[in-house]
């Protein structure tokens, strides 16, 4: 009985997490984007998952690491949104960016669905070599 009361959960959990929507994911990632390029760091947190708010502390921490590490999210000539995969539980959005000088980056945005919508739970770097070949 209490495994089959598991497996109705976990299906459950599975179907609820199957359906998540792309354009949801992609409105939270552009508009942390934009609140980028208009420097408006405090909209740009906002985004942020609670994990990432509860590790930056602050707009001016998060501002910092974002200028200093991910300059290509702070300072893009365009991006363009790429696939939305699953992976053991989690979502990730794959964007392409391409900087100010051209060059093209391509990121992955991992997501987290709470209360108050999609945020954003952290950022990998891929290689994009082949990209500006």
């Amino acid at each position: 009985m209490r495994s089959g009361i598991f497996a109705v959960i976990a299906s459950l959990i599975m179907t609820c997490a199957a359906q998540a929507e792309p354009a949801d994911i992609e409105a939270t990632i552009d508009r942390q984007l934009q609140a980028f390029q208009a420097d408006d760091f405090d909209r740009a947190f906002t985004f942020a998952s609670p994990n990432l708010q509860r590790l930056f502390q602050s707009p001016q921490n998060f501002q910092r690491m974002v200028t200093q590490g991910y300059p290509m999210v702070w300072r893009f000539s365009e991006f363009r949104f790429l696939e939305l995969r699953e992976e053991s539980g989690a979502f990730w959005q794959r964007v392409m960016i391409t900087d100010e000088k051209g060059t093209v980056h391509i990121l992955d945005y991992r997501m987290l669905e709470t209360a108050e919508g999609w945020r954003i739970n952290g950022v990998q770097i891929l290689d994009s070599s082949e990209m500006n070949a």
